[in-house]
């Protein structure tokens, strides 16, 4: 079976210092990871974070050892200035869910939260 993807949300924060913007695209994915099982792509600025059952058995793993409710994603994250940034966490709890947070220099952190579609 082909790995099926279907668009959860579609959104951009506007940066009204320089007239660009972020755009952040969720998709729920049928297929992902070496299980073939379903999850969720979140994609931007050019950079592809997947959230599927086996690299985020590993994340909820680290947040438990750091005694956390969210694990921050720095590797995946683009977090490279204080005043505009793309942030990803994993939330820990049930259902998990995926969190993005994205910062431009005139706007504030919009934050939004998508359901993982597993446990583990």
């Amino acid at each position: 079976m082909a790995n099926v993807k279907t668009l959860l949300d579609q959104w951009s924060v506007k940066d009204l210092e320089d007239n660009s913007s972020i755009n952040v695209t969720v998709e729920s994915c049928t297929e992902l990871g070496n299980g073939g099982v379903p999850g969720i792509q979140v994609t931007s600025m050019g950079s592809i974070v997947t959230y599927e059952p086996n690299v985020v058995e590993q994340w909820a793993y680290k947040a438990g050892k750091q005694n956390a409710d969210e694990y921050f994603l720095e590797d995946k994250s683009w977090t490279y200035h204080e005043d505009q940034y793309i942030k990803h966490f994993l939330v820990i709890g049930s259902p998990l869910k995926a969190r993005i947070t994205v910062k431009t220099r005139s706007s504030k952190p919009i934050t939004k939260d998508y359901d993982l579609p597993f446990e583990v």
